[in-house]
């Protein structure tokens, strides 16, 4: 659901049952009691599976190590290994290791209260920069870091662990791309085509064994097993976007196994939204965070000269786009990358200047500005195999995760009519998650977000206008989650609300994770600082 982090010139989200009690090596755990639906969804196996290896991982725990020069963490941030099955049905069989990170609690040994594992959403992105909060000295997690390890890693199928990939990386970022936005069925068909291939290309890549397994159900498995790899009983979690739906999952299938648990700009859980409709709702978001975003440039005029209303900014802004189609800018940069480049505005407010920026530069006759920040670096193959892994796996996991439509009218239908009032972000997304509708491997069915026994309360933190995660999400999930309490940012819509300055969040967010309590009620907050150019 694009709409979790920019790449493949769109945006990703941004993205199970419960257990049979059982016994499981010497010493070992106690997986949570099956129930009759995870029973008829055939998950026992997995449950076994899932305690099978977080036995396995709690007796090998984590060799800590200086992290490998070319990760790029230095001291005091540890790296480490934990492995886990492919699949949890058969936790004896093909094994995987994943990459995690940490930084131990600043405080004294009386105040540690664990670990504080974090994931940043995608699906397909990474954590492993989590810990540098605490050796940046960020003011806002000094407390919280005084208490808890910051623990980081990368998800199956990410950056160091066990890395999948759908395309080659260099043609995965070589520009021009074909616009979008179609103007004729042809173009409909050359899109549908490179569709496929993308999906072909996933399963000829990675393999059928893996493809098949990346699921937010084994990730959060696969969380299990790093809580038990830390010697943790239970887990503190902090995710964001995506990892707000990894979270609901986790705390669905392991309910008893979370202490405290934060999710930030939340994943509308509904098993009718994963992920079809949850990708159409970010279209109708992101085009109300484009226009706050003009409304603030036109505001701004004085800095920028685009225009003093949105009308006229809008204006420049496809009159660039509409020079681009004909003339790809500095031969690289089309309506494809031009989307790519903006999108980062209706994402996050600390993007808002800097776009502006940029875009100000090019009315005022330097193109090279905009060539640099929209084009692809072809001489980063670093950068560029990460950016095609991060997109394998944001498709990967929402095409496994669910069934998506496999009929090409209701795409054509849904985009259609929803692109006449939210041009912005709707075709760009329709492409980048149709390899959906061709998907090589079996899809699975969501799971169905609630609260089981020993679910402690968790937090909820939304901003009212975010574009990649709507409101409504936060609003199911604290319905399907009893004893949450919800944290509204209103009037706000920068998608990740926890890092930002905003006294009223910040400070219960310390609260919570240092003494479990929350406010009586749910909580609605000014907003943060509006940026200034």
């Amino acid at each position: 659901m694009r709409g979790i982090r920019p790449t493949r010139g769109l945006t990703a989200l941004g993205s199970a049952g419960a257990l049979v009690t059982a016994t499981l090596i010497a010493g070992a755990v106690t997986a949570p009691a099956a129930n009759a639906e995870a029973r008829h969804h055939g998950q026992d196996r997995e449950a076994v599976g899932a305690a099978v290896a977080a036995a396995r991982a709690a007796h090998a725990g984590i060799d800590w190590q200086d992290c490998p020069a070319d990760w790029g963490f230095q001291k005091p941030v540890q790296c480490g290994w934990v492995t886990v099955p492919v699949d949890y049905a058969h936790p004896f069989g093909k094994q995987i290791k994943l990459a995690v990170d940490r930084v131990g609690n600043t405080g004294t040994k009386e105040e540690r209260q664990g670990a504080l594992v974090y994931n940043p959403g995608g699906p397909g992105g990474s954590g492993m920069r989590f810990p540098l909060r605490v050796t940046t000295k960020n003011p806002l997690w000094a407390n919280v870091s005084k208490a808890y390890d910051f623990v980081g890693f990368d998800p199956r199928g990410v950056g160091h662990s066990a890395a999948i990939s759908c395309i080659d990386p260099q043609a995965f970022v070589k520009a021009p791309k074909a616009d979008p936005v179609p103007d004729s069925e042809a173009d409909k068909q050359a899109q549908r085509k490179l569709a496929r291939q993308y999906a072909e290309g996933c399963l000829e890549r990675t393999g059928k064994t893996m493809l098949q397994q990346m699921t937010t159900p084994n990730t959060a498995r696969d969380l299990d097993v790093i809580r038990a790899a830390l010697g943790e009983k239970k887990l503190n979690y902090l995710g964001v976007s995506y990892g707000t739906y990894l979270g609901a999952v986790y705390g669905t299938l392991f309910p008893n196994h979370v202490r405290r648990m934060i999710v930030d700009s939340v994943v509308n859980p509904s098993r009718d939204n994963i992920w079809y409709e949850a990708n159409l709702g970010q279209d109708i978001a992101f085009e109300g965070r484009w226009k706050d975003w003009e409304d603030w440039v036109a505001k701004n005029d004085a800095a920028y000269h685009l225009g003093t209303t949105r009308d006229a900014v809008q204006a420049k802004y496809l009159k660039l786009r509409a020079d681009a189609k004909k003339s790809p800018i500095g031969g690289v940069v089309g309506p494809a990358e031009l989307i790519s480049f903006f999108q980062s505005a209706p994402y996050y407010d600390s993007s808002w200047a800097p776009t502006a920026s940029v875009f100000s530069k090019y009315v005022a006759g330097n193109t090279q500005a905009l060539v640099d920040a929209a084009a692809p670096d072809m001489a980063n193959t670093a950068g560029n195999i990460s950016s095609e892994n991060s997109n394998a796996v944001y498709t990967a996991v929402e095409c496994t995760d669910a069934k998506w439509p496999t009929s090409w009218r209701k795409w054509d239908r849904d985009n259609t009519r929803l692109n006449k009032d939210y041009p912005f972000m709707t075709w760009a997304n329709a492409w980048m998650n149709l390899p959906c509708a061709t998907w090589p491997v079996k899809q699975q069915s969501p799971v169905n977000v609630k609260t089981g026994k020993g679910l402690p309360p968790v937090m909820i933190v939304q901003s009212t206008r975010d574009a990649a995660t709507p409101f409504e999400g936060a609003v199911e999930l604290h319905k399907r989650f009893k004893g949450s309490r919800l944290i509204i940012e209103n009037g706000a819509g920068s998608h990740g609300v926890t890092g930002l300055v905003n006294p009223c969040i910040n400070s219960r967010v310390d609260t919570y994770l240092l003494t479990g309590k929350t406010d009586g009620t749910d909580v609605t907050c000014t907003p943060h600082a509006t940026p200034t150019p």
